[in-house]
């Protein structure tokens, strides 16, 4: 029988997604600003790293941002990879 993903990995998970996605979106709106002050590509790497890359690589699909980029198109599946990897790993000692 499947266990439902305990709230303790939903919630932060899905939270950190979907503040990675407004990240993206605040950046390619401040894109357009000469001399706004923009969000690090660093800092969206980080936020993947950290288990927001499915918000990332969305927001980068949804809002035509970053896609130009290499390291964008290329690392965030791996991140997304490193996410699944890391909740899969962490999920049976949460479930006990």
């Amino acid at each position: 029988m499947f266990n439902p993903v305990p709230a303790a990995i939903a919630v932060p998970f899905l939270a950190l997604n979907l503040l990675a996605f407004l990240i993206m979106l605040i950046d390619k709106l401040k894109s357009s600003q000469a001399g706004a002050e923009r969000i690090s590509e660093g800092m969206m790497f980080f936020l993947g790293v950290i288990g927001g890359a499915l918000g990332i690589y969305l927001g980068m699909l949804v809002f035509r941002h970053k896609t130009k980029k290499w390291y964008f198109l290329i690392g965030l599946p791996l991140l997304i990879i490193q996410n699944l990897a890391l909740v899969y790993l962490v999920y049976p000692y949460l479930v006990k």
